[in-house]
C-alpha cells in the first residue's frame, strides 16, 4: 500500500493550510487597547460633568481633575481607528478603547509606542441576576398582596415613611437589559409625572431609546420605586433616575463588560450616587479563583467609581445550588455592596443565593433582603424571584438612608448600611450582615443591645447559656428564637455557620480540645451578639 501522497494530494493540502492562515489571519476579533498616557489632553469639570458629580465630589473628598476623567489622546484613538476594522468604545477611566480587528491589524498596533496593552475579549454569556418568573396580572392573591407588603416592611419601611424618607433628590443609576413599558406602566405613573427619568441610554445599540426589550430592568425599576396602586413596591419612590441598557438578554458574545464600563463612566459624569446592578458574570469566562475584586474588568471599574464616591450596588448573584455556587463579579469588589437573598418564610438564606466569601476571603454578601417579591413587569405585576430583585430593594434602601444625611461619604453610606443591619456585628457567608433596618438612619438615640446569653467556660467545655429572662419552657421553634452562630479560623475566615432553634438553655457545647488557640466563636441570639476566643 502507498502511504506516500501523490503531487495532487500535496497541492490540495497546501491549498488548505493557506487558506486557514489566510482565514486566521483576517479573522475579526474584539479587543481592548490601552494606551500610556494622557498626554496633551484638556479637560474642564465644571463643562464635562453634570452639577450633581460636583456635588457628589466635593463631599466625598473627590479632586474635580482626576487623571482618569480626562479625555484619551486624539492622536492616539485617531490613529488606532484607522487601522483597524471599527471601534466599538472608549473608556477615559482606563485610557482604552475596544475595537474589532484582525491578528495582522492588532500586530501592527502593539508596535505603536503610546500602546500600553491589549487584552482580547472571549466569547462570554452573561446572566441577569433573576432567577424564574411567574406572571400575574394586577389582582394579588392574598399570600401575593402579604408578599408585597413584606418586601419592604422587612426593611422597615414604615420607619421611612414617618420620617418622610422616600429617596428624594438622590439619584440612581440601573444596568439592565431593558425597561419595557416604564415610559406607559401605571406602577411608575408617579416617576413620570414628577420627570424623575433624567437621562436613558442603550449602550448595546447605542441610542437613547430603553423602553423595550427584556422586562427585567422594568421590574428592578420596581423594586427601588415602583407602586402598586397604594402600596409600594419598593422604598424609594421619589428618587430620580438614569436608566442604561447595558445588555442584549440572556447571551450575548463581547461587550457585557465594554456597556457595564461605559454605563458607570456615563452615570458618574451624569451626577449618579447610587448604582443597581442586579447582573452577573461568571463561569463561562472566570473561575471561582477569579472573583477576588481584581480581576475582572467590572470590578476594577466597580472599585474606581467607588472611589469616586459613588455607591455600587450589586446582586450576589443566583448559583447558590448550582456547581458554581459563589458570587459572580462585580459583586466580588471590595467597594460594592453585594446583597444576597432571603425567603419570606423561612426568614433566612434561599437556596439559590449564591454563598460567599470572596476568593481572597472577603466577606460577601455584606446584606441581604427578600428574593421573593411582587415586581411591576411588562404586563403588570409579576411574582418572581432572584437576587436581582433583593439588590433594588436595598439600593431604594440606600437611597432613604442618603436622604438622612446627604452629607455622609459613599463609604460611610455603605457602613453604615452594614451596621443598620440586624445581625451585626454577626456575619455569616449566606446574609452577610443580615437584614438593614430603616430605624437605625431614622432614630437619634441609639439603644444598646441587651445581653441574652453568657458564655460559660468550665471544665475544658464552653457552653453557651440563654439567660433566664430570654428562655421558656415553652419554646418553639419561631424566627425569633433562632441563635445564628460561626467559627473563624485564627486568621478570622469563618470555617463553618449555622442557624439553629433554641430548645434548651444551655443551648451550645463545645469542648476546648478540639479547637486551637486563635479560634473564635461568634453567637447572635435575639439582637445581641458576643464571641469567644480559645
Amino acid at each position: 500500500m502507498n502511504l506516500l501522497p501523490n503531487k495532487q494530494t500535496c497541492r490540495t493540502v497546501f491549498l488548505f493550510v493557506l487558506i486557514i492562515q489566510c482565514f486566521s489571519a483576517q479573522a475579526q476579533q474584539k479587543y481592548w487597547v490601552f494606551f500610556t498616557n494622557k498626554a496633551n489632553t484638556v479637560f474642564n469639570p465644571y463643562t464635562y460633568f453634570d452639577a450633581k458629580a460636583i456635588e457628589r465630589r466635593i463631599i466625598n473628598n473627590v479632586s474635580l481633575v482626576d487623571s482618569t476623567d480626562f479625555p484619551i489622546n486624539e492622536f492616539y484613538y485617531n490613529t488606532v481607528s484607522a487601522n483597524v476594522d471599527s471601534v466599538s468604545n472608549s473608556t477615559r477611566w482606563f485610557n482604552g478603547m475596544c475595537v474589532y480587528a484582525n491578528e495582522n491589524q492588532i500586530q501592527k498596533i502593539q508596535q505603536f509606542y503610546f500602546v500600553r496593552s491589549i487584552e482580547a475579549l472571549p466569547f462570554q454569556s452573561m446572566h441577569l441576576a433573576s432567577y424564574n418568573e411567574t406572571s400575574f396580572n394586577e389582582k394579588l392573591s392574598d399570600d401575593q398582596k402579604k408578599l408585597l407588603v413584606g418586601q419592604t416592611t422587612r426593611l422597615q419601611a414604615d420607619e421611612f415613611k414617618k420620617a418622610n424618607i422616600d429617596g428624594s433628590g438622590i439619584r440612581i443609576a440601573i444596568f439592565d437589559a431593558g425597561f419595557p413599558n416604564v415610559d406607559t406602566n401605571p406602577a411608575f405613573e408617579h416617576i413620570r409625572k414628577a420627570n424623575k427619568i433624567i437621562k436613558t441610554y442603550d449602550f448595546v445599540r447605542k441610542k437613547d431609546f430603553v423602553y423595550g426589550y427584556a422586562e427585567h430592568g422594568s421590574c428592578v425599576l420596581s423594586c427601588i420605586a415602583g407602586k402598586a396602586g397604594d402600596v409600594n413596591i419598593g422604598l424609594a419612590t421619589g428618587a430620580e433616575f438614569l436608566l442604561a441598557r447595558t445588555e442584549m438578554g440572556k447571551r450575548e458574545p463581547f461587550s457585557e463588560e465594554e456597556n457595564w464600563l461605559a454605563a458607570v463612566e456615563w452615570s458618574d459624569k451624569n451626577g449618579v450616587q447610587i448604582i443597581n446592578s442586579s447582573l452577573g458574570y461568571t463561569g463561562d469566562r472566570y473561575f471561582t479563583t477569579d472573583m477576588n475584586g481584581k480581576k475582572s474588568l467590572v470590578s476594577r471599574a466597580a472599585n474606581l467609581a467607588a472611589r469616586k464616591g459613588i455607591l455600587v450596588v450589586n446582586a450576589a448573584g443566583n448559583e447558590g445550588s448550582s456547581a458554581w455556587k459563589t458570587i459572580g463579579t462585580p459583586a466580588d469588589a471590595d467597594s460594592v455592596l453585594t446583597v444576597g437573598g432571603i425567603d419570606m418564610a423561612s426568614d433566612f438564606h434561599t437556596d439559590f443565593s449564591s454563598y460567599g466569601p470572596t476568593a481572597d476571603n472577603r466577606l460577601k454578601p455584606n446584606v441581604c433582603a427578600f428574593g421573593h417579591v411582587i415586581a411591576a413587569g411588562k404586563n403588570g405585576l409579576e411574582k418572581t424571584q432572584g437576587t436581582s430583585f433583593s439588590s433594588p430593594l436595598v439600593a431604594g434602601f440606600a437611597a432613604c438612608a442618603l436622604q438622612t444625611n446627604r452629607n455622609l461619604k459613599n463609604m460611610e453610606l455603605y457602613l453604615e448600611i452594614e451596621k443598620s443591619a440586624d445581625l451585626y456585628p454577626y456575619f455569616d457567608y449566606a446574609h452577610g450582615y443580615g437584614v438593614p433596618q430603616a430605624s437605625y438612619f431614622t432614630e437619634k438615640n441609639k439603644t444598646q443591645s441587651t445581653a441574652t446569653f453568657d458564655f460559660v467556660n468550665e471544665n475544658n467545655y464552653l457552653t453557651v447559656k440563654i439567660q433566664d429572662a430570654f428562655f421558656g419552657k415553652d419554646t418553639i421553634d419561631t424566627k425569633s428564637n433562632r441563635l445564628y452562630y460561626h467559627i473563624e479560623n485564627d486568621k478570622g475566615v469563618i470555617t463553618s455557620y449555622y442557624i439553629i432553634s433554641v430548645e434548651n438553655q444551655d443551648v451550645l457545647k463545645f469542648s476546648n480540645y478540639d479547637y486551637k488557640k486563635g479560634q473564635k466563636i461568634m453567637v447572635h441570639y435575639k439582637n445581641y451578639t458576643n464571641s469567644f476566643t480559645f
